[in-house]
């Protein structure tokens, strides 16, 4: 296969490097790996610019690697028999203990049988409100008690507090009479 000479147009650029080529001054090699960079027509910035593109694009790749070994290590720990053989062995325990109840109370066994919907009491309709807002009362009470119990748990420890309360507050007066005192000695040299 011959090339049409008329087709192409030799610069001349190329015809010095075809030259240095030929004189063993430079390597084919060398020139390809000098064109394979960005040649001197494009700016800095561009490069920098694809630089910032392929690192985000890198960024990008490695973030998914890691969200897909997190789901991976999140599904691995749930499954493994390593973390399941514990909660089997507490699991197992605790049905053999049910087990050994239900044999020695054959009262809880016959409660425990008896489905749960015979039990409830009927209500009436009309009385349907007043048990809404007797299990708001209720409820009520509840967080009221919880608090106060709080606070006679917390008895003991207030008297501490009170005590560091006031050894605080009588080193606060005591820094109030000495700021007072340095300010009167200031203001009687500023009149001196």
């Amino acid at each position: 296969m011959q090339w049409n000479s008329s087709l192409l147009s030799v610069t001349p650029a190329v015809s010095f490097l075809s030259r240095c080529v030929s004189r063993e001054i430079l390597s084919q090699e060398e020139i390809d790996s000098a064109s394979s960079g960005l040649s001197p027509a494009f700016s800095s910035q561009l490069h920098m610019a694809e630089q910032r593109i392929r690192t985000q694009r890198q960024l990008e790749q490695m973030q998914l690697q890691v969200e897909l070994l997190q789901v991976e290590q999140r599904s691995a720990d749930v499954s493994h028999s390593f973390y399941l053989a514990p909660r089997f062995q507490v699991l197992q325990t605790f049905c053999a203990h049910l087990q050994h109840l239900l044999k020695e109370q054959s009262a809880l066994r016959r409660r425990l049988a008896r489905p749960l919907g015979r039990t409830n009491l009927p209500l009436r309709v009309h009385l349907h409100r007043s048990l809404v807002e007797l299990v708001q009362l209720l409820l009520d009470f509840m967080d009221t008690l919880e608090e106060k119990l709080d606070a006679v748990r917390r008895g003991p420890a207030l008297g501490e507090e009170l005590a560091q309360l006031d050894s605080a507050v009588t080193q606060l007066l005591a820094h109030v009479v000495e700021v007072e005192g340095l300010s009167s000695r200031v203001l009687q040299r500023d009149d001196l």
